[in-house]
């Protein structure tokens, strides 16, 4: 297949990738998914004199400063976050039933971590994961995910399951590959509470019990 609207940075990380294509698929995000991004990253801007406002869900105009409270600039947020991943990446917290949720799912499904964690990070992740007992293999994405998703499923002879939090990547993988179930699922509450259900997601879903029993009860028996 080809790897049409992959980035070339992607690539090789999708070829060294062994799917079985007649077992069922889960691919999951890692923030806010599997680790506790925003916690993580509110402990990090405190250490830099800075905080998180809260007034929407994005990281642009949220991120100011204790001494004057306003916002840093927009060119700053990109190095801050590559900081980030860079001294937290590997130690931020597991969200609560992350690591037994996916346990729970190994005897039905694969499991692919798609992250978009700055690939140069992506060691860091796959350490962080291993240390939380989440020892599945990683995609360091760059862009929209629905491409990606498109070339792991394609010629799957089983159901395929997407969980991620940012609804844009579920718009993406509802265009490039539709047959794809996508639960929307934001760890933090205080996200959560900003932002409604995906609109191209099929179901919003607020803990990971809740998660494996509807992927489970679909693979089992075919009803959501």
């Amino acid at each position: 297949m080809m790897f049409t609207g992959i980035h070339d940075d992607v690539r090789p990380q999708l070829e060294e990738l062994t799917i079985d294509r007649d077992r069922p698929l889960v691919i999951t995000d890692a923030d806010e998914v599997l680790f506790n991004f925003m916690i993580g990253l509110e402990d990090f801007l405190k250490s830099l004199d800075l905080y998180f406002d809260w007034s929407s869900f994005a990281l642009s105009g949220n991120i100011r400063r204790i001494a004057d409270k306003e916002p840093i600039d927009q060119m700053e947020i990109g190095v801050l976050l590559s900081n980030f991943f860079d001294q937290r990446c590997a130690v931020l917290p597991a969200v609560d039933g992350a690591a037994e949720g996916l346990a729970s799912l190994r005897d039905h499904a694969q499991i692919v971590v798609l992250s978009n964690v700055p690939p140069k990070h992506a060691g860091k992740r796959l350490l962080g994961l291993k240390d939380k007992g989440m020892d599945f293999p990683l995609i360091a994405n760059i862009g929209s995910k629905g491409q990606v998703v498109r070339f792991l499923t394609e010629g799957l002879n089983a159901p395929a399951y997407f969980i991620d939090d940012i609804p844009h990547n579920h718009s993406s993988v509802n265009e490039h590959a539709a047959h794809v179930h996508r639960l929307h699922y934001i760890a933090d509450p205080r996200l959560s509470d900003l932002l409604g259900p995906a609109e191209h997601s099929h179901s919003r879903l607020y803990n990971w019990p809740e998660i494996s029993a509807h992927i489970i009860r679909h693979i089992e028996t075919g009803e959501y």
